[in-house]
């Protein structure tokens, strides 16, 4: 099997599992992997009466840094056009607070069949940036 298949297949795994983390932190599901022209959000979901655009990274060497490094500005910036691109569409605009979350899954373990996320993996940043 290809490289860059099991890469996307362990990327949807990994979103799928932050998703239910954050869902057991109290956060309600709105879509995955929402895509326009200007840009991907992994996933957006509501904290009460915010809505959180959150981006999961994940790495599985440290090399180049940690996978919440990984978050320069030119992504801060293709996250944030893409956030508008989703308000606009959806007319909230005016109408709703919004933040921009990341986590962060530390490998403790070669994850190449991942099927639960131990906490220890999971760094959560709420408002890691703003626009």
């Amino acid at each position: 099997m290809n490289s860059s298949i099991n890469k996307k297949k362990l990327g949807d795994q990994i979103e799928k599992l932050v998703c239910t983390y954050l869902r057991r932190q109290k956060l309600k599901f709105i879509v995955r992997n929402y895509q326009c022209r200007l840009g991907e959000i992994d996933l957006i979901m509501r904290d009460e009466h915010v809505l959180v655009f959150i981006e999961v990274r994940y790495r599985q060497h440290y090399h180049f840094g940690s996978s919440l490094e990984s978050i320069n500005l030119h992504k801060q910036r293709k996250i944030i056009k893409a956030a508008e691109h989703y308000l606009l569409s959806k007319q909230l605009t005016e109408k709703i607070a919004c933040r921009f979350d990341v986590v962060g899954v530390k490998s403790t373990q070669k994850l190449s069949n991942i099927s639960k996320l131990d906490l220890s993996q999971v760094e959560w940043i709420k408002n890691a940036f703003s626009r």
